[in-house]
């Protein structure tokens, strides 16, 4: 009786432990997927980051993808526009966890997790199953050692706020760009109850605004700024210009979250690009080409990129009403004269 029992509680506790990962497995179709050829994303990563995985995903599969790379912000307005109106064109979107929060508050998204996803850190698992994290952007302050020797760089966010920096920092525009709303909201966790108020100093320092992070780099090439917030990932990804980083003891990061259509005209192919850039050949094409992705072992080639994600604290995200606060606050702070 006892062995009898012991064997079926055996038994279930096998089938327990094995039934999440047949189910994850059946969540690709490649021959359906195949079948399908091709697929529409919508995303935020650079081309010649995306470029890479879109030939190593076509030569695996034989399936093209249809790319459409603009600002988190945009993205997410597309998106939702889009689906408000019946026609979604996207069969995946990626973009920060903030701007890809509120598109799938529209109702947008299905639900899929990819079986490679698996080997994630659970902190990054979304309770509903419907964000996939697949990378994080820690955000820091960039610099031409051109311009700047490493000496005589700002060590720290309040070295930003000497007189010898007005007017030459670089900064997206928050009441425009979400994830830099985002960024800002989230100094409460290094500045505390002061975060506003360095929010206000940071505005008295009249930065440059942009559309975007990815404009900020190619602004201190030019000389319009000497230094900027930006993502560390473009140190690698400017390999050929004098980039260097601030490293701060905490840096703000968020993650960069994948997620399927709910109404994708090519699904299978969807999930199978959606797992493609969570498995270890994806991650690592990815972090060859500086992204800080969340598989285990993996850094981009950026001196001291383990540093940085070891001090990584995740932002915050505000809800879409907000947001709207935040907007009308830092219209204020930034372009009120």
């Amino acid at each position: 009786m006892i062995a009898k029992w012991f064997v079926t509680g055996y038994i279930a506790a096998l089938v327990t432990l094995l039934a999440p990962l047949t189910i994850c497995a059946q969540g690709v179709n490649i021959d359906a997927a195949k079948k399908e050829g091709k697929l529409v994303a919508y995303g935020t990563i650079l081309p010649q980051v995306m470029d890479p995985l879109h030939r190593g995903f076509e030569k695996k599969y034989g399936i093209k993808v249809d790319y459409w790379r603009a600002s988190a912000t945009q993205v997410m307005e597309r998106a939702i526009a889009e689906w408000q109106t019946g026609k979604p064109g996207f069969d995946v979107t990626f973009a920060a966890q903030s701007a890809q929060d509120l598109v799938k508050q529209s109702g947008a998204l299905a639900k899929y997790t990819p079986p490679s996803a698996d080997k994630f850190p659970a902190r990054f698992k979304d309770k509903d199953g419907i964000l996939t994290s697949w990378r994080h952007t820690p955000i820091g302050i960039l610099y031409s050692t051109d311009v700047i020797k490493p000496a005589d760089a700002p060590k720290n966010l309040d070295d930003l706020l000497a007189a010898k920096w007005k007017g030459k920092i670089a900064i997206p525009d928050p009441t425009r760009h979400t994830t830099t709303a985002q960024f800002l909201y989230s100094l409460k966790k290094i500045k505390g109850e002061g975060w506003l108020d360095y929010v206000k100093a940071l505005g008295k320092q009249e930065p440059l605004l942009r559309e975007s992070f990815a404009p900020v780099p190619n602004d201190i090439l030019r000389g319009e700024v000497t230094l900027g917030f930006t993502y560390i990932q473009y140190v690698q990804q400017f390999s050929k210009a004098p980039f260097a980083f601030v490293l701060m003891d905490k840096v703000l990061t968020d993650t960069n979250d994948l997620a399927l259509s709910a109404k994708a005209a090519n699904p299978n192919a969807a999930k199978l690009y959606i797992e493609y850039l969570c498995s270890q050949e994806g991650q690592r094409i990815a972090a060859d080409h500086g992204e800080f992705v969340l598989y285990p072992g993996v850094y981009p080639a950026i001196k001291d990129a383990d540093k940085v994600s070891a001090n990584s604290i995740f932002m915050d995200s505000p809800t879409a009403e907000e947001y709207k606060k935040l907007s009308a606050e830092f219209r204020q702070i930034f372009l009120t004269k």
